[in-house]
């Protein structure tokens, strides 16, 4: 396994992807519909009093660009935990029911609970994206002999058309469809600073939970009979795991909507890049999750501007080819 890596060595790739992400960030905040230069982005970011301008950029765009962050980090930390823990190379939150269990919740609580607010939109996702988890396993494992990888993405596929039906007949039923469109459209458009307060502790405390587990999930990734025979409490460290991808396909619906392939693509890249030790892999993911989304809508919003092009529309056009190859090439072993 590559993972043993030397702790200057690991140093060294974290300062160099934390670098790209800053340079990345940055990038995000000059280009726009309208540039920025060095100097606003500096008094955005120091926040600094400043023109009509600068407050717009500090309430439109700064937080739209945090939100790409811990959306990219949280999706790509579900992804690589889900390819852990099934050992199965195709595990997504977008394609195996999360995010559409979380968009079926969300559906049916703008149309019964209108006046819901942010956290309790957010509490409704995690609920949904725990419903879409639990059918898909089950569906999953049905057959004897347990999980397989085409299995439970069939099972996935299934249970993401059936609940991506039951979201949009909700919003005809009680005519929401045009608000719950705007919820899960899939896009960072309008993200405020109260809905980036709202979910930020949530990721953050997930993403540090994922890493102090990433040596259990290493080992987990590896052989289960192995974990019990080194005294890993399996049975708790999955049941939270579990829980991590819930709160965190969960927290990234709430922000934006419907993501996927973020957490089938990171995950894979990190692995041929760093190594397999989940404990390079958790926070490499975090790293280059979030750099890839601020790519994501930084090309969105300027390759028509100022029209803007859906950035689960660029994702889509980057995943769809990498999930298609990962199927037809298969991956031998995540470990």
């Amino acid at each position: 396994m590559r993972g043993s890596r030397q702790p200057k060595s690991f140093a060294l790739e974290i300062a160099i992807s934390l670098a790209a992400l800053a340079v990345m960030f940055s990038l995000a905040m000059l280009l726009g519909a309208k540039d920025v230069s060095l100097r606003e982005l500096w008094l955005v970011l120091a926040n600094r009093g400043g023109d009509d301008k600068i407050a717009m950029l500090r309430e439109i765009r700064y937080p739209r660009e945090t939100a790409a962050v811990l959306v990219g980090a949280a999706l790509a930390v579900a992804g690589a935990i889900m390819q852990g823990l099934t050992r199965n190379p195709l595990a997504d939150p977008g394609l195996l029911g999360l995010t559409a269990g979380a968009n079926a919740a969300l559906a049916l609580a703008v149309a019964v609970l209108p006046a819901l607010n942010y956290f309790g939109i957010m509490l409704v996702c995690f609920a949904g994206a725990a419903l879409g988890m639990f059918l898909v396993i089950s569906i999953g494992a049905l057959k004897k002999g347990g999980f397989s990888p085409f299995r439970i993405v069939l099972a996935g596929s299934a249970v993401s058309a059936f609940l991506y039906a039951v979201a949009d007949g909700i919003g005809l039923l009680f005519k929401t469809s045009k608000d719950v469109t705007m919820w899960t459209s899939g896009g960072l458009i309008g993200t405020t600073w109260g809905q980036v307060q709202a979910v930020s502790p949530v990721i953050a405390g997930s993403l540090l939970v994922a890493i102090a587990l990433s040596k259990a999930l290493t080992i987990l990734s590896l052989n289960e009979e192995v974990a019990v025979g080194l005294g890993l409490r399996k049975a708790y460290v999955k049941a939270v795991l579990y829980i991590l991808i819930i709160l965190l396909a969960g927290a990234a619906v709430a922000l934006v909507g419907n993501m996927a392939f973020i957490g089938l693509m990171i995950p894979h890249m990190v692995r041929a890049l760093f190594g397999t030790d989940y404990r390079a892999v958790i926070p490499m993911s975090a790293v280059w999750g979030a750099t890839l989304m601020l790519m994501a809508d930084t090309l969105g919003r300027t390759l028509y501007a100022p029209f803007e092009t859906p950035v689960v529309a660029i994702i889509a056009v980057l995943g769809l080819p990498f999930f298609l190859f990962v199927v037809r090439k298969g991956v031998k072993s995540l470990s």
